[in-house]
């Protein structure tokens, strides 16, 4: 899998750290809390959604 440096929405990627670490899915709804952090929800193949940091996530192509 090739590793990108931005992410966007509707990219396929994978969470490299913290509480979904190995998970992958499509980003979405990406958010600037009120610190300042970027927030994304990844929404897996099977459905399933969770919201991770912006800086736990890289873009990978399938």
């Amino acid at each position: 899998m090739k590793e990108e440096k931005t992410i966007k929405d509707g990219d396929f990627c994978q969470v490299i750290k913290g509480t979904h670490k190995g998970k992958t899915g499509t980003a979405t709804d990406f958010n600037m809390s009120k610190t300042g952090h970027l927030t994304i929800t990844v929404v897996q193949e099977n459905g399933n959604r969770f919201k991770t940091l912006g800086r736990n996530v890289v873009a990978i192509s399938k």
